[in-house]
């Protein structure tokens, strides 16, 4: 089952994210620098009559990178195709793709860190001279084709930007980080998705989720679909504030937006290893999850409460965590005595 506080996109959301998704950007709230740099980019392609500069968004899953690619695509009045990494296996789907795209056409593709090297390396001529290279036969007697492909923009989106070669990362023309959003724009994006949806909600029942969305609109327009069933059926169809604190508290997301997987790193890592440091991998094990789930799902928002430090030596939790989660913090009064 999908965790409910995950920014990763699951088959719940399908339905509704398009309808939810904003068409341009005076209804994509937050995230003000990059947009301010998008509309001068846009501005200045459409004035020139070319295509845009590559764009590579990064960032924690759930915060907009695919809805920007959309919106630049609407802004340029052009067309987009969409894609990710993992669907591009061989190099022959990727150069179907670029082959099929038009003059100032977009190409968005998704978790573009896990291209394999061989197709990454199709990308190269693409995207620095509009042009694919194809060679032909094998061995000695092997040749290089080139076709001229139309000047199109590709906009990657990754949330391991470290994952990303030096090659290919350095091709991008722009490059944008987009962080968690803070409270207030969560809550003017669920009042937007609440009109939207048709869901009866007050102020401060909206504010009640947006305080536990892990400032993620994904995770934001989730919980407000959960706390709108419970309304429906335990209460009068009204999301309020002691709806949304009943509802929560039943789907099991705390206060601060943390669910019970976020709590069993923290309490494993307390419990089981004094607070750190521990190796990401061995938490991983101690869980029975995947590391690359802790690394892009749960610790951006727990580094972002302050709750984890990173360090060389492996994950440590912070004063803030065994707080949070009511333990006493021997290690900090082992640390005294030892200094006394």
């Amino acid at each position: 089952m999908a965790r409910i506080t995950s920014g990763k996109p699951n088959a719940e959301d399908r339905p509704i994210e398009t309808s939810l998704r904003p068409r341009c950007f005076d209804d994509f709230p937050g995230q003000n620098t990059v947009k301010d740099n998008l509309n001068i980019a846009i501005a200045a392609a459409k004035g020139r009559g070319e295509a845009l500069d590559h764009i590579l968004f990064y960032g924690p899953p759930g915060l907009g990178k695919t809805c920007l690619s959309h919106i630049i695509a609407t802004e340029m009045g052009s067309n987009i195709r969409v894609t990710s990494g993992p669907a591009i296996e061989r190099t022959g789907d990727l150069a179907a793709i670029l082959t099929n795209l038009h003059k100032q056409d977009i190409l968005f593709i998704d978790e573009i860190h896990r291209l394999n090297r061989a197709v990454e390396e199709i990308l190269y001529p693409a995207m620095e001279d509009s042009a694919l290279d194809i060679i032909i036969g094998k061995g000695p007697g092997a040749k290089s084709l080139r076709l001229n492909l139309p000047t199109f923009t590709l906009i990657g989106a990754t949330t391991r930007f470290a994952m990303l070669s030096p090659p290919l990362r350095d091709r991008f023309g722009a490059v944008y980080h987009l962080d968690f959003y803070d409270q207030a724009t969560i809550e003017t994006i669920l009042k937007r998705s609440s009109e939207i949806l048709q869901i009866e909600a007050n102020t401060e029942g909206l504010q009640e989720i947006a305080r536990r969305a892990r400032g993620t609109p994904r995770v934001a327009n989730r919980l407000l679909k959960r706390v709108r069933d419970y309304a429906q059926v335990k209460a009068d169809g009204r999301v309020t504030e002691a709806v949304a604190v009943e509802a929560l508290a039943r789907l099991e997301v705390d206060p601060i937006g943390l669910d019970e997987l976020d709590r069993k790193v923290l309490s494993t890592i307390i419990d089981k290893f004094n607070g750190g440091p521990v190796g990401l991998e061995t938490i991983a094990a101690s869980i029975s999850e995947e590391s690359d789930a802790i690394m892009d799902i749960y610790e951006p928002y727990l580094l972002q409460l302050g709750f984890l430090e990173r360090t060389p030596r492996g994950r440590v939790a912070t004063p803030l965590a065994y707080e949070h989660l009511g333990r006493p913090n021997n290690r900090d009064k082992s640390a005294q005595q030892t200094m006394w």
